[in-house]
């Protein structure tokens, strides 16, 4: 068994300045992530769509070690979601990776967001 791990780190800020572009939302977050973080209010909003950018970011840095080019995977391909007891989750969408388990945490506070992924391996 193999286990990697990816962390990110983001300002909200800059998370909200790239949300002024209409399509940067539709490139790298689902439908399902845009209804939620839209849910959240002007206060949240920015922090959920940063911490599941940062997310989406450690997840592949976790899987990067065994994908054979960073083109394999898109933005849209990792999709974080919650579980009903509010447990981040992560959906690998058109991906076949039935080998590898992928856990994630994220948190945020007003100006940062923060998401450690860790992806275990079996061989």
């Amino acid at each position: 068994m193999e286990i990697h791990v990816g962390t990110d780190i983001i300002e909200v800020s800059r998370i909200k300045d790239a949300m002024k572009d209409e399509n940067f939302a539709k490139r790298v977050f689902t439908e399902k992530e845009i209804e939620y973080c839209e849910r959240r209010g002007d206060l949240t909003k920015y922090q959920s769509y940063a911490a599941r950018f940062a997310a989406k970011e450690a997840v592949f840095k976790a899987i990067s070690p065994i994908l054979n080019n960073k083109y394999e995977i898109s933005w849209k391909n990792i999709e974080i979601l919650k579980e009903e007891n509010g447990r981040p989750k992560i959906n690998i969408i058109d991906i076949d990776l039935n080998k590898i388990k992928i856990d994630v945490s994220l948190s945020h506070v007003k100006e940062t967001a923060v998401a450690t992924a860790i992806a275990t391996i079996e061989e």
